[in-house]
């Protein structure tokens, strides 16, 4: 497997449930449509290193971080809070301010669903820029394009066009992948990873509007 440039990888850190999808895809495009690089846990299959271990390798390789705290809080009486994605943060916060080299230089945007949520459950990070999407992906992508701008990792690009182009990858993909014999529920049913190896293909294909 070939390693993107730490300069240009972006670690996601977020739900990978069902309900999240959409915006998990939308947030992995928007990186990909940039010409950076969306580094998701599930991407490392190799069974001989374990989910801890495969989470800080993709820290240490990426000089970005986006965290979204959006499943942090129970929403049923006997439910567990989820912690993986505020245990996560805080490695990649540890990486940037305890490591050496490129990983001094890291990055990190938090997200979370609604505002101030974040303060119930994690009151340690008060102070620092949250961002609430509200569950709209199209709130989602202006927030991380303007802040990769910022950051100096892209050029200024607007969220329309990210969505057209969006519109477009989506169009060219499900036009491709039924070429290839794949029914509408076996689209569907592909794990993200897949999804966002396609947009990688896209994106180096010049952004087609219809499959070759």
């Amino acid at each position: 497997m070939i390693v993107p440039p730490f300069e240009r990888s972006v670690f996601i850190n977020c739900p990978f449930d069902e309900d999240f999808a959409p915006l998990l895809q939308a947030l992995a495009f928007c990186v990909t449509d940039l010409d950076l690089f969306p580094r998701l846990a599930p991407e490392n299959s190799d069974n001989a290193q374990n989910r801890l271990d495969r989470i800080v390798q993709l820290i240490r390789q990426s000089r970005y971080g986006i965290h979204d705290l959006s499943r942090c809080r129970a929403t049923a009486a006997g439910e567990f809070a989820r912690l993986n994605m505020p245990f996560e943060l805080g490695l990649d916060h540890g990486c940037a301010r305890f490591g050496s080299g490129p990983t001094e230089g890291k990055s990190i945007l938090i997200l979370e669903r609604d505002r101030y949520d974040y303060q119930k459950s994690l009151s340690d990070i008060a102070g620092w820029d949250i961002e609430a999407h509200n569950g709209d992906f199209i709130k989602l992508v202006r927030i991380v394009s303007s802040w990769l701008h910022r950051q100096g990792a892209t050029a200024a690009v607007g969220a329309s066009r990210i969505r057209r182009d969006y519109e477009v990858f989506q169009e060219w993909y499900w036009q491709r992948e039924g070429g290839r014999g794949a029914s509408e529920d076996d689209i569907k049913a592909y794990p993200t990873v897949q999804f966002v190896a396609a947009m990688r293909e896209w994106v180096v294909a010049g952004r087609p509007s219809q499959p070759s």
